[in-house]
């Protein structure tokens, strides 16, 4: 009897003190579930950059996809915009999050900084993707990079740009067909067999085959890059009639003369010859043709997020480098111009935190998609030196806290030939993309800085770096498409207080270009 009961005590001691360990261990995972939580997965992003698409034109009326499926699902910036008009500055800004004085990219050429060993050394080695591949995420990117990416001057497809795990990168500039890749570092040619070819679709394949083969315990950053609606326009097969009844928009600045503006803007023929209206409108269908595939594209993705359970946990960002114009202003086609039309761009996302159907009319700028981006990933960025500012306070209030900006730059460097162009020789030396009726595109005159405010009053302030020092004034309110230059008709002392503004903001770096309390 008593070894039974010595036999009954052990066991009882035996349950007590094993009680008292899963007590003990419940009170421990329960003191650790606030730092759990907080180390838990961060969210996957996925960004996705379109060439030259509008949003002032209706650039996004044919994404009937994905502005139900990005837009509706989350918040669409009514307010958004490139710090330059140009691809290869655009997406410089867009990777390094700087204004362009100070990644130093001016143009799309190689002496102009894009792609060029200058940049690869400097600004690519600080790109927001190295600092996500240091946090863990994986990376993948699909499609055009930068303009001169691939050329053998800079450095050719054996380049690969540091923070990224997988590369497909188109060599050159935007095209649709017959083109080569960078992938990882080995030239891979295509020809134009749609089904294996055309790059809008061949990137977000690709895509999907990272998806499925990447690890799930980490976080994925995508960013594709597609042509559409560059040019040459080339739609896929099933695209090609659409839109047969679809004009370039008729109002607004269409074929008005550049009364009152700078020396470029007061050259082109206005009316426009029947020609150049009839190319122009040819331009804006194809365009939107093109854009179906990637409106394609996006639903592909969010079904293949959804399918991977990852939909709920991703960000999913939707902006174009720059914007464009068809005929505004009597320009066929182009950008680089500081108008609305030309800087403001779509900027569409959904993702944790994220209200649906959301329009948010705070300004947002292309610099400032890598600062956000950080910000999701839980990069401390007062350690990050970026010029733009993180938008996640903004779209999602209930994470982050934040101030919005009262006032931006917008800065463009002109391009123009030595010698004067044979189709426009009256005009002399200097301009780029001379149209047959001597209507030019840019020009080196075509050098810019403006101050873009919209709190308080809606206006644009801009100074050229010409031979007449050429000052350009809109009060967008009473003058949303800009036809009336008002510089002679507003207080010299708001003209003095802009100019402040403007010299300061051109050479601010860092937290000085967003502490506008100091402007």
């Amino acid at each position: 009897m008593a070894s039974l009961e010595a036999s009954s005590g052990q066991r009882t001691l035996h349950r007590t003190l094993c009680a008292v360990v899963r007590v003990t261990a419940f009170l421990a995972f329960a003191a650790c579930l606030p730092s759990c939580t907080e180390c838990a997965k961060p969210s996957n992003i996925v960004l996705i950059v379109t060439d030259d698409q509008d949003v002032q034109l209706g650039g996004l009326t044919p994404m009937k996809k994905t502005k139900q499926l990005i837009g509706d699902a989350g918040v669409t910036f009514s307010n958004a915009f490139t710090v330059t008009p140009l691809c290869c500055p655009s997406r410089s800004s867009i990777l390094t999050g700087k204004y362009p004085h100070n990644h130093e990219v001016r143009n799309n050429s190689l002496s102009g900084n894009c792609s060029s060993p200058a940049w690869q050394k400097d600004s690519e080695s600080l790109a927001f993707p190295v600092l996500l591949s240091k946090s863990g995420y994986q990376t993948f990117f699909g499609g055009k990079y930068l303009n001169q990416y691939g050329k053998k001057e800079a450095g050719g497809v054996d380049h690969v740009p540091p923070g990224w795990d997988h590369w497909n990168a188109l060599v050159g500039n935007s095209v649709y067909y017959n083109y080569s890749l960078s992938v990882n570092g080995q030239e891979e040619k295509h020809g134009d067999d749609y089904h294996k070819d055309y790059l809008t679709d061949l990137i977000v394949n690709r895509s999907l085959d990272f998806l499925n083969d990447r690890s799930p315990q980490h976080p994925f950053f995508i960013m594709l890059s597609p042509p559409a609606p560059h040019s040459p326009w080339t739609a896929a097969p099933q695209y090609q009639k659409s839109f047969s009844d679809v004009k370039a928009p008729r109002d607004g600045s269409f074929n008005k003369a550049g009364k009152d503006k700078h020396w470029l803007l007061r050259q082109p023929v206005s009316p426009m010859p029947e020609s150049s209206v009839k190319y122009l409108d040819d331009a804006y269908q194809k365009r939107w043709q093109t854009l179906l595939s990637v409106d394609d594209m996006v639903e592909i993705l969010v079904k293949k997020l959804e399918e991977l359970k990852e939909l709920d946990n991703t960000y999913i960002f939707f902006v174009s480098d720059n914007g464009y114009h068809t005929g505004q202003f009597s320009l066929p086609i182009d950008k680089r111009q500081l108008y609305e039309f030309d800087i403001r761009v779509p900027l569409m996302v959904r993702g944790p935190g994220v209200k649906a159907k959301l329009v948010l009319p705070t300004p947002v700028l292309n610099i400032d998609l890598g600062p956000t981006i950080l910000d999701i990933a839980g990069v401390n960025l007062t350690e990050v030196n970026m010029d733009g500012q993180s938008f996640l306070p903004q779209m999602a209030p209930s994470l982050r806290n934040g101030t919005a900006r009262s006032f931006f730059l917008v800065e463009y460097t002109g391009e123009g030939n030595a010698s004067e162009d044979p189709a426009c020789p009256k005009l002399g030396p200097g301009l780029a993309h001379c149209f047959p009726d001597c209507t030019c595109e840019d020009a080196f005159n075509n050098t810019y800085a403006c101050v873009r405010t919209l709190t308080g009053c809606n206006l644009q302030y801009c100074e050229f770096a010409d031979n007449e020092s050429f000052v350009e004034v809109y009060n967008l309110t009473s003058d949303p498409h800009q036809l009336e230059n008002i510089v002679k008709k507003v207080d010299p002392a708001l003209l003095q207080t802009m100019n402040q503004r403007l010299i300061k903001l051109q050479s601010c770096v860092g937290s000085s270009c967003r502490d506008n309390k100091k402007y």
